[in-house]
C-alpha cells in the first residue's frame, strides 16, 4: 500500500501539479486505496490522489459519510468565511485561511451535482459544525486536484493595534501655521483651543 508523502521531508512533485482526470472505473479504484490508507492512519478526514504520489483526480473523505470526489469541480460558491485548517500532507502546521459556507460540486460518477452546506438549520450546533467541517474539506481536496496547497491560501489574522502616544511622548502640533514640540500631555489642554495632531 502507498504511503503518504511528508512535503516537509520528502519531495512531492504532484503537491502543485494540477492532475489528470480519469474514468469512473480507475476513479473508483484509486478512491479504494485512498479510503485504506486513510482508515489505516486514523489521523485524517480527507485524502487526495496527489499526497500518496497518484497523479489523478481522485479524492476522498468522511466527516459525516464516506464520500468519493472523481474529477470534481465547484460550479458554484456562496458566503465566504474564515476557516483554520490542517494537511496530512504538512503535518502539525494548521493554518487560517478563506473557504465557502457552501460549494456546489459535481463528479464524474454521480448524475447530479452535490451541495455541501454548512448554513443554519434547526439542527444542532455540532451538526452545523460537522456539516460545516465537510463543505471545507470538499474544498480542500478538490484545492489538491489542482494544485493548490492550504499553505498558497494562508490569511494573515494578525490584528495591530494603533500605536498609543504616552503622557510623556512629544509630539508636535500645529495650528494655522503655527507649530509647537511638547509632551502629549501638555498638548492635550492646547486641542480645546484648535491645535491638532501633526
Amino acid at each position: 500500500m502507498r504511503e503518504l508523502i511528508n512535503c516537509f521531508k520528502d519531495d512531492n512533485p504532484l503537491i502543485q501539479k494540477r492532475l489528470r482526470e480519469v474514468s469512473v472505473e480507475e476513479g473508483l479504484k484509486i478512491a479504494t486505496e485512498l479510503f485504506q490508507i486513510l482508515n489505516e492512519r486514523k489521523d485524517g478526514i480527507g485524502l487526495a490522489a496527489n499526497q500518496v504520489g497518484i497523479d489523478a483526480q481522485v479524492a476522498v473523505l468522511n466527516v459525516r459519510e464516506p464520500i468519493i470526489l472523481i474529477n470534481p469541480k465547484i460550479i458554484a460558491k456562496t458566503n465566504e468565511i474564515p476557516y483554520y485548517e490542517g494537511c496530512l500532507s504538512f503535518p502539525k502546521k494548521g493554518c487560517h485561511t478563506k473557504r465557502y459556507e457552501t460549494i456546489e460540486v459535481t463528479t464524474a460518477q454521480e448524475e447530479s451535482s452535490l451541495i455541501f452546506s454548512g448554513i443554519d438549520t434547526n439542527e444542532s450546533s455540532d451538526d452545523k459544525a460537522l456539516r460545516t467541517l465537510e463543505a471545507v474539506c470538499v474544498q480542500h481536496e478538490i484545492d489538491h486536484l489542482n494544485g493548490m496547497r492550504i499553505l498558497d491560501r494562508v490569511v494573515d489574522t494578525t490584528i495591530r493595534a494603533e500605536k498609543k502616544i504616552g503622557r510623556n511622548n512629544l509630539v508636535t502640533i500645529k495650528r494655522g501655521d503655527a507649530v509647537k514640540v511638547l509632551k502629549y500631555k501638555k498638548a492635550e489642554k492646547l486641542f480645546k483651543e484648535g491645535w491638532v495632531l501633526k
